[in-house]
């Protein structure tokens, strides 16, 4: 079989791409992909894109207008997205969408504490607020599992209402965690190592004693009843995976990786139950990373062991699963230079040689679009292993091959992916003096 040369691969993408220019068309391709699907995971190959956040909005804003999707559901903390759920479905105290989004304090508070964020927050209101009396509200959900305090705090204030007799014995489970103080990783550490006993038991017993339980609460007054009820098991069943968590993270990385994908995985199929108990069909939107929502199996990820949502999205409901991935080749990021530091706008170098980034760029398209078509050029060399980058919350530029990249066969690792040669970061609603100023060019102070 003769080899495709590289002029002749960045021929067949410039074929094969759909050029993505702003126009109200832009996702009518992909929509029509999408069909009848329940599950639509749109990734971003950083925490810190402002195009990114903006075009995944753009999709998700025209799968509930057209395609009847009920639900976003995100890479973020459960009790803080439940208080924007709150908000959009007119349910709060909360005037502004900057307000609900007020839970979203952890590092890194830009993810989504970010104008575009707030952009979308606003217009799923207004959406929700103009749609006829009895009709289902889009709502707003968190996927991750770091709330472990925050979410002890959801139980015992929900339980405080529905029965003080249950909440007093769940403020004695969850006092284990007391001596600990609010860092979680003191307690991954003391415990994961055995120096301590872990608080395993105590918030095993508090989920189960909670869901047994569950169904006599939600029968108390309706609908509202059952939706706390809702929020309340899972910030329950969130404490138990946390746990276990911060317990493992410390002693095995894929062994904590695939317990925190799990967890997202695990609270994606419980809201799809919920959404279905009023006997329509649950539609949701997932928001992660490329890494989360990209198909492991294909990836470097998936050899060393991990597994993510987006694998086992499609494990579970085969084609009733769209992934949608986006790349970039440079621009600026607004990241972290380590855990827990200030943001930063950071200049994203051009991609590396051999990657996927770098040969979009050599199509010299500005934006597009690739749907994978079988037996097509372009599609068929993409599947050769490639180098793809993902910065997450924290970027490292002078160690980016080994900080950043791993290799994958893009055509299966996504059902579609959309590229934006030059993206700019995201803005965070607390900018900082790092953010304003942004990073000095390299070829300072020559400017060559």
């Amino acid at each position: 079989m003769a080899t495709t040369t590289q002029t002749e691969l960045k021929d067949a993408i410039r074929m094969a791409a759909h050029p993505l220019t702003g126009a109200a068309t832009d996702y009518n391709r992909l929509l029509s992909r999408i069909g009848d699907a329940s599950f639509v995971l749109i990734g971003e190959a950083s925490h810190g894109t402002h195009d990114f956040y903006h075009e995944r909005a753009r999709i998700t804003e025209r799968l509930i207008q057209e395609k009847g999707f009920t639900a976003v559901a995100v890479e973020g903390d459960w009790p803080d997205a439940y208080r924007v759920n709150r908000y959009v479905r007119n349910a709060s105290d909360d005037a502004l969408a900057v307000e609900a989004l007020g839970g979203f304090r952890r590092f890194p508070t830009w993810m989504w504490r970010n104008t575009d964020v707030v952009e979308f927050i606003e217009w799923l209101r207004a959406h929700n607020d103009a749609l006829p009396a009895g009709s289902a509200k889009a709502g707003f959900y968190g996927l991750d599992l770091y709330s472990l305090h925050a979410s002890m705090e959801a139980v015992l204030r929900y339980l405080e209402k529905v029965d003080p007799d249950a909440a007093k014995r769940a403020r004695e489970r969850y006092s284990c965690f007391d001596h600990f103080g609010q860092d979680t990783q003191v307690y991954g550490f003391l415990t994961g190592t055995g120096v301590t006993k872990s608080c395993q038991d105590e918030v095993i017993r508090e989920l189960t004693e909670l869901r047994r339980r569950a169904a006599e609460y939600a029968r108390r007054d309706g609908q509202v009843a059952e939706e706390e009820a809702f929020y309340a098991e899972q910030n329950a069943r969130l404490v138990k995976n946390a746990e276990e968590y911060y317990r493992s993270m410390f002693l095995e990385q894929v062994s904590s990786w695939n317990l925190r994908d799990r967890h997202m995985a695990e609270t994606l199929e419980a809201l799809a139950t919920q959404l279905r108990r009023g006997g329509s069909r649950a539609k949701i939107v997932v928001w992660a990373h490329n890494s989360h929502v990209g198909d492991a199996r294909v990836t470097e990820m998936g050899q060393r062991g991990e597994l993510n949502i987006g694998q086992i999205a499609r494990e579970r409901y085969n084609r009733d699963a769209v992934l949608v991935g986006q790349t970039t080749d440079h621009g600026t990021v607004t990241a972290a230079s380590d855990w827990d530091r200030p943001a930063e706008r950071k200049s994203v170098r051009p991609g590396l040689p051999g990657s996927y980034e770098a040969l979009f760029h050599t199509t010299d398209l500005d934006r597009f679009m690739l749907l994978w078509d079988d037996g097509h050029t372009a599609t068929e060399d993409l599947r050769k292993p490639r180098l793809e980058r993902a910065i997450g919350v924290i970027y490292r530029p002078d160690t980016e091959r080994v900080s950043h990249y791993f290799r994958t066969r893009l055509p299966n690792q996504f059902d579609a992916v959309l590229h934006f040669d030059e993206t700019r970061a995201v803005e965070p609603l607390e900018r900082n003096a790092e953010w304003e100023t942004g990073e000095v060019p390299e070829t300072f102070p020559f400017a060559v």
